[in-house]
C-alpha cells in the first residue's frame, strides 16, 4: 500500500500521458500486486457468500464527458458484485490517498427495482430501521446514505409520509472511510473484509425486496 500511495501521488502531481508513459513499468507492477490484493479479499468473501464477478477498474479516465482533461485517476478501485438474479448488492473499494473507503449498496438501480424498493418502504421500514439501527451498522457505517431523486416525493407517493426521507432516494448505499494509516496498517486487508461482511443484513434483506412481489411471493 505504501507504494501504491507513493504512486498515486506523484501522478495527482504530474497527470500527463508523458509522465506515465516513462513510469509504466511501475505502474505495471502496482497492478500485478494490487490484483493480488483484490483477489485475496474476493476468495475471502466467496467463502461466506456468492459473488458472480470482480472488476478491477482502469487506471484511465474516460474524459470525453469532463470537464477535467487530465487522463489518468488518482485512484485505484475494484468492485465485487453478487450472483444475481437471486442475490443484490455491490460493493466497492477504493484506494487513494486521503480518500480511501470502502462502500456498497445499491448505487444506480434500474427503475423497476428503484419503484420496488420504494414501495416496500412505503409499506413498511421496520425491518430496514432494524438493520441500520444495530450497532455493527452504526460502528461502520453510521447511516443509510445516498442521494435523492426528488426534492419532495416520487410521483404517486405521498410527500408527507412517515418514511417519505427513504422513499426519496434514489440510491441505497453504506460506506466506512479509512485514513491513511488505517490503509497502511498490517490489518487493512482483514478490516475491508470484515467492513464487507458487516452489509450482509442489508444487502439480504434488499435482495428479499427485489426478488419478491409487494405480497411477498417469489418472482424467480
Amino acid at each position: 500500500m505504501k507504494r501504491v500511495f507513493e504512486f498515486l501521488k506523484q501522478i495527482k502531481e504530474n497527470n500527463n500521458r508523458e509522465w506515465f508513459a516513462t513510469h509504466k513499468p511501475e505502474y505495471d507492477t502496482i497492478v500485478k500486486e494490487n490484483k493480488i490484493f483484490f483477489d485475496q479479499i474476493y476468495s475471502e468473501l466467496q467463502k461466506h457468500d456468492s459473488l458472480q464477478g470482480i472488476h478491477i477498474f482502469r487506471i484511465y479516465k474516460d474524459v470525453r464527458f469532463s470537464k477535467d482533461k487530465s487522463p489518468y485517476k488518482t485512484n485505484l478501485g475494484a468492485g465485487y458484485s453478487r450472483t444475481k438474479p437471486m442475490l443484490r448488492g455491490g460493493c466497492y473499494i477504493q484506494l487513494e490517498p486521503n480518500n480511501s473507503f470502502v462502500g456498497g449498496g445499491f448505487w444506480a438501480p434500474n427503475s423497476q427495482d428503484l419503484l420496488r424498493i420504494r414501495k416496500e418502504f412505503e409499506m413498511d421500514t421496520t425491518e430496514i430501521e432494524k438493520i441500520t439501527s444495530e450497532n455493527t451498522f452504526v460502528k461502520y457505517f453510521g447511516e443509510l446514505k445516498g442521494e435523492d431523486g426528488v426534492k419532495t416525493a416520487p410521483k404517486g407517493f405521498d410527500k408527507n409520509h412517515p418514511a417519505i426521507n427513504l422513499i426519496k432516494k434514489k440510491q441505497f448505499v453504506v460506506m466506512r472511510k479509512f485514513s491513511d494509516k488505517e490503509v497502511l496498517s498490517d490489518d487493512f486487508q482483514k478490516e475491508v473484509i470484515v467492513t464487507f461482511l458487516a452489509m450482509r443484513p442489508f444487502f439480504d434483506y434488499m435482495s428479499e425486496v427485489l426478488t419478491t412481489d409487494l405480497n411477498g411471493e417469489p418472482l424467480f
